[in-house]
């Protein structure tokens, strides 16, 4: 990227940045998110360097995955309920515990089932990366091309963790001792949660309280309530439910690319290889999500969805063709860079479709549940990819991500008339197209 464009970008983005305590509770839940990556890698190389079993890690992680996709969005209506604050620091401190009795448990050899017992526990981690959202969508309330530039940055941080998190989990598990990747992740994660519920003059006030609330947030487009209630579920709302499918379709996308990009790997002879490619991936996506942030937003959110969805689609044909064709690792490299470089563009609109869809009162909740889709997703992607490993040869599993990403598309386009938000959500307003403007001019 030449000097200049580098230069706008940096300027872009530190205008987010101009609200005070913006910086503090990013680098806070930084901290929380990088914990997040490294729990699995953390798990899988402790139960199989002590229990000396690969399938009882997976289905540990399996445990725990199930029990985060429900308890998610329960811990964010308490968080829409009763402040970040009030909830994050004691699920914080709780979470502290099963992770050290899971620890204890597998250091005195205790019967599997308590291993699945205190990792289902220990999955009650705060939801640090919706409580940001949240905290931006309150900030630059009346500015929509800072909210979308916000998004874009959270993405690219969420990528920036996918990919430093696994390798420093390697490091610490293998360097020091194998359960020296969950010790550091859970000291991370207790640490970032409770730096970023210290941050109170950036919290988004209950909704009580709240001055902000556009007159339209909660109503579909034909004008009716569409938040179920001060205290309903968001899922009763059309469009989240269409969000939440779409993005189960997209964690299996993840799940299943992970799974057949290390069994490719192990099949041309270079497992350790499987963790800088699963890192392009996540490249791909950090530097789209960072550019992509960039652009000013011309189309209502509805539709740059469903175009992220289909480039999502069209890309993850490219890793299929490498995988057939027995492609050498170079080449599924650069094919699997490609592929990561729909995906941000896809989560940030969904992320602001969330935001615009549902009330202020329940935006961590939403966020929950889109979450929490991603995460069933990812389980359910893994465990076929698994087992299409075993059976075929290799390369075929590349049929699954690319499955799962045309099944995206499709549920987004059947759906697509619950994604409209009030107004096109296009941001036509004067405030954010004056904003608007600023990044277009920062950019050139």
């Amino acid at each position: 990227m030449p000097t200049r464009a580098l230069l706008a970008s940096y300027r872009s983005y530190r205008r987010l940045f101009a609200a005070p305590g913006a910086a503090a509770f990013t680098l806070a839940g930084l901290l929380g998110r990088l914990a997040l990556s490294m729990n699995g890698v953390s798990l899988v190389v402790l139960l199989a360097e002590r229990r000396g079993s690969y399938a009882l890690a997976g289905t540990v992680s399996a445990a725990g995955l199930v029990t985060g996709a429900i308890g998610m969005p329960l811990l964010g209506r308490l968080v829409d309920r009763y402040g970040q604050a009030r909830v994050a620091v004691p699920a914080a401190l709780y979470n502290a515990v099963p992770l050290a009795a899971l620890l204890l448990c597998v250091r005195l050899g205790a019967p599997d089932w308590t291993l699945y017992l205190c990792w289902a526990a220990a999955a009650a981690a705060p939801n640090l990366g919706g409580m940001a959202r949240a905290r931006w969508a309150h900030l630059h309330r009346d500015d929509p091309a800072a909210r979308h530039l916000a998004n874009s940055l959270e993405q690219a941080l969420d990528e920036l963790c996918f990919m430093a998190g696994p390798v420093l989990a390697m490091l610490l598990c293998t360097g020091l001792a194998p359960e020296a990747g969950l010790l550091t992740a859970g000291a991370l994660g207790t640490t970032g949660a409770l730096l970023f519920a210290a941050q109170r003059r950036t919290e988004p006030p209950l909704a009580g309280r709240s001055l902000a609330e556009p007159p339209m947030a909660g109503r579909s487009s034909d004008g009716r309530s569409s938040d179920g209630g001060k205290h309903g579920s968001p899922l009763r709302v059309p469009g989240l439910r269409v969000l939440a499918l779409t993005f189960l379709a997209t964690g299996m996308v993840f799940g299943a690319n992970e799974v057949t990009t290390v069994a490719y790997a192990e099949s041309l002879g270079h497992r350790a290889a499987a963790g800088p490619l699963l890192a392009l991936v996540a490249a791909g996506s950090c530097v789209t999500g960072l550019l992509f942030g960039l652009l000013t937003p011309r189309r209502a959110p509805a539709t740059r969805f469903l175009l992220g969805a289909a480039a999502m689609a069209g890309v993850l044909l490219l890793p299929l063709a490498a995988g057939l064709g027995g492609a050498g690792l170079a080449l599924l490299g650069a094919v699997l860079f490609a592929a990561g470089t729909a995906t941000a563009p896809t989560m940030v609109t969904g992320m602001t479709l969330v935001q615009e869809l549902l009330p202020q009162r329940q935006f961590n909740e939403g966020m929950a549940v889109a979450v929490s889709g991603i995460v069933v997703g990812i389980s359910a992607g893994s465990a076929l990819a698994g087992t299409l490993a075993e059976h075929t040869p290799p390369g075929t599993g590349y049929v699954l991500p690319a499955g799962a990403a045309a099944l995206a598309l499709l549920i987004a386009l059947t759906g697509r008339r619950h994604l409209r938000t009030p107004g096109g959500g296009t941001g036509s307003g004067p405030g954010a197209r004056e904003n608007a403007e600023r990044v277009v001019s920062a950019s050139v």
